[in-house]
């Protein structure tokens, strides 16, 4: 059967489109996208009201980890599935730091087959750049994209090595295949717990310096200038990184760049209640790096937000906060929270939705997705902007309950999401 949505406020910023439609779906792809569809007499569809509704291409967060396999006590690929069409998203893209490590084809194709026996959405894994995320040796890269990873990264470490790190990007090159790094130097940073400055010296906790981030970021766009290869700084922090990304998309270096909204929602001020679920890596940085953030997200400095979803059980979270393990959901909170910037006028709904869909979409060479076009698939987000709700952390689809905004009161929420033109969350049932 055959789905319309009805007069909704189609916002697609690959093709510039935001004014009130139609759209029709047929065998999981759109096929019409006009003022008004007339359906044929012989064609039966399924009819949503969008009227006073956002319709937006799939939400797609390209950072999302979870735990699956090794870790399904705190999430499985279901759970996690389950959790993002929640939160509109109709691709979630999968970091290598599973166990065993994503580093092998053979493991890449258990996280496919088993996504296409259990998950709602599309999940799209990432391959490790090093054998067990070591940074000693390279991994098979031909062999993970042939098995089907769309981008390769250590997430959760740094190459620390300089010259593996070069190497790494141009066996990268000649396969086509995205990085996205992940910026610390652990020399930095090792036994640090938050953001170093006024708060972890009040409240006596071990800092970790922005030039911990900072540093990598540089190393790694100069390496991105010398071989040519694209890479994507994943969960920007600092105002110092949001610096020199700027300065090295104005030169001419092929560097995108993402953010969390935790980066532009909280600062270390969250740290002084010792909640564990406000220990994140990197970690919530100060007012001034809160507000440069939102200005390269303002600017186009970073491109994409995502999640950085990190599932983690009370046996990791309920601990001193530096025993704690680091990371925070995020999957079922980020849409709302990234519209909070557009009720404050620091981002227009295009460029919101624009971060969350084609920017994506493009880094990471999904050809078929980001956009509302006749013949693309059929991933859709139709959210309602107005909603208010409060964040009740008991209700969330992921196993993980690791969230410091419980309790709090956001406007917008995903009233559809659609995969392949089947309706995989319903805010109405």
């Amino acid at each position: 059967m055959a789905l319309l949505i009805r007069q909704g406020r189609v916002v697609d910023p690959a093709s510039g489109v935001d004014g009130r439609l139609d759209v029709l779906i047929e065998k999981g792809r759109i096929q019409e996208i006009s003022a008004e569809v007339k359906l044929p007499k012989d064609v039966k569809a399924k009819q949503i009201d969008a009227y006073g509704l956002v319709v937006a291409p799939g939400l797609i967060d390209m950072h999302t980890h979870l735990r699956e396999p090794g870790h399904e006590y705190k999430e499985t690929i279901q759970t996690g599935a389950l959790a993002a069409a929640a939160g509109g998203f109709a691709t979630i893209v999968c970091m290598a730091n599973t166990d065993p490590v994503n580093d092998t084809a053979s493991v890449t194709k258990y996280i496919i087959e088993k996504s296409a026996q259990a998950a709602c959405v599309n999940v799209l894994p990432v391959g490790a750049i090093t054998k067990g995320l070591k940074g000693q040796a390279l991994t098979e890269m031909g062999d993970l994209k042939a098995a089907g990873v769309v981008a390769l990264s250590d997430d959760g470490y740094t190459v620390m090595d300089a010259g593996i790190m070069r190497r790494a990007l141009e066996y990268a090159h000649s396969f086509s295949l995205p990085v996205i790094c992940h910026c610390e130097d652990s020399n930095l940073s090792r036994g640090g717990v938050m953001h170093e400055g006024a708060v972890s010296a009040c409240i006596g906790m071990h800092g970790i310096p922005p030039a911990a981030e900072e540093t990598i970021v540089a190393r790694d766009i100069l390496l991105a200038g010398w071989t040519g290869q694209p890479v994507h700084i994943a969960h920007v922090s600092t105002s110092g990184s949001v610096h020199i990304i700027r300065e090295a998309k104005a030169r001419g270096v092929r560097v995108t760049a993402e953010t969390a909204p935790h980066y532009f929602s909280l600062t270390d001020e969250a740290v002084a209640g010792f909640d564990t679920s406000t220990k994140v890596n990197p970690p919530l940085r100060s007012r001034e790096d809160v507000a440069a953030i939102q200005e390269g997200l303002r600017d186009g400095t970073i491109d994409v937000i995502a999640s950085d979803h990190a599932p983690h059980s009370v046996l990791e979270k309920d601990l001193e906060f530096d025993n704690a393990a680091f990371g925070m959901v995020g999957l079922e909170t980020s849409l709302p929270l990234a519209l909070a910037l557009v009720g404050s006028n620091s981002l227009t709904l295009a460029q919101l939705i624009e971060k969350m869909t084609v920017n994506p979409a493009n880094i990471l060479g999904l050809r078929a997705k980001g956009h509302l076009r006749v013949g693309a698939d059929a991933d859709l987000t139709i959210f309602d902007p107005s909603a208010e709700f409060v964040v009740d952390r008991s209700t969330f689809r992921s196993k993980s309950r690791n969230s410091p905004f419980h309790g709090w009161r956001l406007t917008g929420r995903a009233v559809y999401t659609i995969v392949g033109g089947k309706i995989v969350f319903s805010l109405k049932d």
